[in-house]
C-alpha cells in the first residue's frame, strides 16, 4: 500500500467520525473521535470473530503506519507549536514557577508514585512486574497530552489563569517525560552495569535535554522572528513558520536536545513577540486561522489512529484487571504530584478553588503515552505495559475528557468558586498579547 493510498484512507475515517460526531454526539472532538473509530475496531474484531470477514489486512495496515514513529517524529511537532504559539506568554510569566515545578517535579513524583503503586498493588493481587519496569509505565503515563488537554479545555467553564495552568504545563512536561522514560528504559535493558551510565552522565543528558533544548528554541524562534520583520506577505509568513517547525524539530532530533520543549519555546516567542511587532493584522488572521486548521485536522487523525490502535494491542483476561489498576495508580500518582507542590507553594503563591481536584481530572493522557509505549524495544513485559498504557488513555480520553466540564463546574459550584468560571474560550485563537485579551 502507498503511502497516498495510506493517508487517503486515514483522511476519509477522520472525516467521516468527524462528521457524526459534530452531527449527533457533539462530544470534545478528541473524545468523540476516539469513541467512534473504536467502537468501529470493536465491531469489526466482533464480526470478524463470527467468520464473516478477515481482519488480517487491516491489522497489517496499522501495523504499517508505525505510530510511535509517526506520532514522536512528525505530528508532535506541529501540535506542540500550534499549541504554544496561542499562549499568552505576558501572562504564562505570572504563573512560571508554579508551571515549571508541575513540569518538572511534578512529572517525577507522578512516575515513581504511580510506578510504585503499580508494582506495590500489582504484586499483592499475584500479578509479578519488576519495580524497574514499573517505573516505566510510570514515566511514560506521566505527561499530560496537551492535544487531549487543549481540546478539553477549548470548553471548559475555568478561570484564565487556571486555563493557563492545565494548558501550559501539558506543553512542557513532554520533553521532562522523555528524558526520564530514556534513563528508566536504560536502567532496564542494563541493570547489571547500573544502567550503563553514571550520574554524571545522567546529569549532562538532563542539561543538554533541558538547557539546550531552550537555547535551540529561543535561536530557532529569533531566527523566524527576524525573517518575519523583512516581510508583510502571510503566504510567506506561513511558509516559515511550517519550515520552523518541520526543519527545528529534525535538527533537534540531530543534535540530541529535546526536541518538543524546543518546538514550544519557538512557538511562544513567535507566537508572542512574532505576532505582536512583526506581522500585520491580515497575516495574524491568516496565521492563526491556518494553524487552527492544521491543529484540528492533525488533532482528529491522531485520535482516530488511537482508536483504530485496538486492533493491533494484545489483550488478555489479566490485562483487564491490571488496567483498572493502571487507571486507578495513574490517578493517584496525578493527585500526588499536584497536591504536593500545591501545598508547598499555598503559602506564597494563590491558587483557585478545587486547583488540585480540577488539576488532576484535567491531566488528560493521550498519544505522547501510546506512543513512548510502542517504541519500547521487544521484552517480556512490552505487552503488558502497551496495554495498561492503551487502556489508560482510552479511559482518560472517553470518560475524564467528556465529564471535565461538568466535573470542574460542580467543584467551583461546592467550594463557592464562581470566580473562577468564565465562559469558554478557545486556547488556539487569541489576539495578539498587545491586546491583553488572549488565553
Amino acid at each position: 500500500m502507498t503511502i497516498f493510498q495510506i493517508i487517503a484512507i486515514l483522511l476519509t475515517l477522520t472525516a467521516m467520525a468527524a462528521y457524526v460526531n459534530k452531527r449527533f454526539l457533539h462530544l470534545p472532538a478528541s473524545s468523540g473521535m476516539m469513541l467512534l473509530t473504536l467502537l468501529l475496531s470493536w465491531t469489526g474484531m466482533a464480526v470478524a470473530s463470527l467468520g464473516w470477514i478477515d481482519l488480517s489486512p487491516v491489522r497489517a495496515f496499522m501495523v504499517g503506519i508505525d505510530f510511535s514513529n509517526l506520532f514522536l517524529h512528525g505530528m508532535l511537532s506541529f501540535l506542540l507549536f500550534a499549541g504554544a504559539m496561542h499562549v499568552d506568554l505576558n501572562e504564562l510569566k505570572k504563573y512560571r514557577v508554579v508551571v515549571a515545578i508541575l513540569a518538572t517535579a511534578g512529572v517525577v513524583l507522578a512516575t515513581f508514585a504511580t510506578g510504585t503503586l503499580v508494582w506495590a498493588v500489582g504484586h499483592a493481587l499475584g500479578f509479578t512486574i519488576p519495580y524497574l519496569y514499573a517505573l516505566l509505565f510510570g514515566a511514560l503515563i506521566a505527561p499530560t497530552d496537551p492535544v487531549a488537554v487543549l481540546s478539553v479545555l477549548r470548553d471548559a467553564h475555568l478561570a484564565k489563569s487556571l486555563r493557563l495552568k492545565i494548558s501550559a504545563e501539558s506543553l512542557l512536561n513532554d520533553g521532562v517525560s522523555v528524558v526520564l522514560f530514556l534513563i528508566l528504559l536504560n536502567l532496564s535493558l542494563h541493570p547489571q552495569q547500573g544502567g550503563g551510565w553514571d550520574l554524571a552522565e545522567i546529569g549532562r543528558l538532563c542539561a543538554w535535554e533541558g538547557v539546550g533544548s531552550i537555547v535551540l528554541g529561543l535561536m530557532l524562534g529569533g531566527a523566524a522572528y527576524g525573517l518575519l520583520h523583512g516581510i508583510d506577505d502571510y503566504k510567506t509568513e506561513i511558509l516559515l513558520t511550517l519550515a520552523l517547525v518541520a526543519g527545528g524539530y529534525s535538527f533537534a532530533e540531530a543534535i540530541g536536545v529535546s526536541a518538543p520543549i524546543t518546538m514550544v519555546i519557538a512557538g511562544l516567542l513567535v507566537g508572542n513577540h512574532g505576532r505582536a511587532f512583526v506581522m500585520s493584522e491580515r497575516t495574524r488572521k491568516h496565521l492563526d486561522m491556518f494553524w487552527e486548521l492544521i491543529d484540528d485536522i492533525l488533532n482528529a487523525i491522531l485520535f482516530a489512529l488511537i482508536g483504530l490502535q485496538i486492533m493491533v494491542v494484545p489483550f488478555s483476561q489479566s490485562l483487564w484487571a491490571l488496567g483498572i489498576l493502571a487507571i486507578a495508580a495513574t490517578l493517584a500518582g496525578r493527585f500526588i504530584s499536584v497536591a504536593i507542590p500545591i501545598h508547598v507553594l499555598r503559602p506564597y503563591i494563590r491558587f483557585e478553588k478545587g486547583a488540585v481536584r480540577l488539576l488532576t481530572w484535567g491531566g488528560l493522557r493521550g498519544g505522547i503515552s501510546v506512543a513512548m509505549a510502542l517504541s519500547l524495544p521487544a521484552n517480556p513485559y512490552k505487552d503488558l505495559l502497551l496495554g495498561m498504557t492503551y487502556l489508560t488513555v482510552v479511559f482518560s480520553v472517553l470518560f475524564q475528557g467528556t465529564t471535565f466540564g461538568p466535573v470542574a463546574r460542580k467543584i467551583l459550584r461546592k467550594d463557592g468558586g464562581a470566580r473562577s468560571i468564565s465562559p469558554p474560550i478557545s486556547p488556539r485563537i487569541s489576539p495578539c498579547p498587545s491586546e491583553k485579551t488572549s488565553l
